[in-house]
């Protein structure tokens, strides 16, 4: 079965083709940082706008970059949620218009599944069950796998994901917009001893996030430290190990209270290269194994709506000519494929 994926949620145009015999056959990315970054994040109407104008370009690109044509598709899958609505619409729109025309099936995708499915596309892919820590955008989430839809969240964000939370710091640092990546940067040059953050919410049992408080902390040490050109560089180090010690705490207890011994990374922050490397010598010491999709499928793309709409498709679901697109959609409120 071949599949066209197509990944509009947010700020990124994303297309891909997938086939089940030939794997990933292409893959492309727009992003529309240079749009947003002078308004210092995501502008909903014009992420709308750039994706009404930058869509079929790139769905033409994809199909010439996996060498297909339309007519050899077996199916389309596109982000339904949740996500921008108006982002989500153009990209529904498009790709059920596309099924349509084909006289081809289309299924819409949940963009949080998409992401936990995406280490299948890899060469070392985990079994089910696994553990998921979805770090994507405004989600921070330890989730139980057993199977296509079938996922149990063990333990969420209640305020600021861990994505936000990073892009808000970088923001008071005066970094530029994406302001998680330029953290990292700036995180490798800091002086790890200097300061120490709270870890939050890792004096209490339960495996729950929160966020708000290390960036309120975060605030109010840029503040005391004003005039040091020093100093950014040890908050952004600070700030960056409190984070990725609670995700790996968070995550060893989830390993210990399940026996799972299998953990998937996705999303966004799963990018990260210190984050990497803590939750290699994790499992490493709980005697699991870890798994990520490859840095450019860790950010939203087409690759893994392709791959999450084959397995709905091959498993028999498709939709009626109408279509829709939710907003916020639990994960937990999706069936088993």
């Amino acid at each position: 079965m071949r599949v066209l994926g197509i990944e509009t949620s947010c700020d990124e145009t994303g297309v891909a083709v997938y086939d089940s015999e030939c794997g990933l056959m292409g893959h492309v990315v727009y992003s529309q940082i240079a749009t947003h970054a002078k308004y210092g994040g995501v502008v909903p109407e014009l992420a709308s706008r750039d994706h009404v104008r930058k869509l079929v370009p790139i769905i033409e690109e994809t199909l010439s970059e996996a060498g297909v044509e339309k007519s050899s598709l077996d199916g389309i899958a596109y982000t339904s949620g949740p996500g921008l609505v108006g982002a989500l619409l153009v990209g529904a729109s498009v790709g059920r218009s596309l099924a349509w025309a084909l006289n081809i099936p289309a299924v819409g995708v949940h963009h949080l599944e998409a992401h936990l499915l995406a280490p299948m596309l890899e060469t070392e892919v985990p079994d089910f069950p696994f553990l998921a820590l979805l770090v994507s955008g405004g989600h921070t989430m330890l989730i139980q796998v057993a199977g296509v839809g079938r996922y149990r969240v063990l333990g969420e964000s209640l305020d600021d994901a861990a994505g936000e939370a990073f892009d808000k710091t970088a923001k008071l640092l005066g970094l530029p917009y994406p302001g998680g990546p330029e953290l990292e940067k700036l995180a490798q040059q800091g002086d790890p001893a200097r300061f120490r953050f709270p870890r939050p919410m890792t004096d209490r049992p339960g495996l729950d996030f929160s966020f708000s408080g290390l960036k309120t902390f975060t605030l109010n040490t840029v503040k005391k430290h004003e005039g040091d050109p020093t100093a950014r560089a040890d908050i952004a180090r600070a700030f960056q190990d409190a984070v990725v010690d609670t995700l790996v705490i968070k995550c060893r207890r989830a390993l210990t209270q399940s026996g799972i011994k299998r953990l998937v990374i996705a999303g966004g922050v799963g990018a990260n290269a210190y984050l990497r490397e803590q939750m290699r010598e994790l499992a490493e010491r709980q005697g699991a194994r870890v798994f990520y999709p490859r840095p450019s499928l860790c950010t939203d793309n087409g690759a893994m709506i392709a791959y999450a709409g084959y397995c709905r498709l091959a498993a028999g679901a498709a939709e009626p000519l109408g279509f829709g697109v939710t907003a916020r959609w639990p994960l937990e409120a999706l069936t088993a494929a």
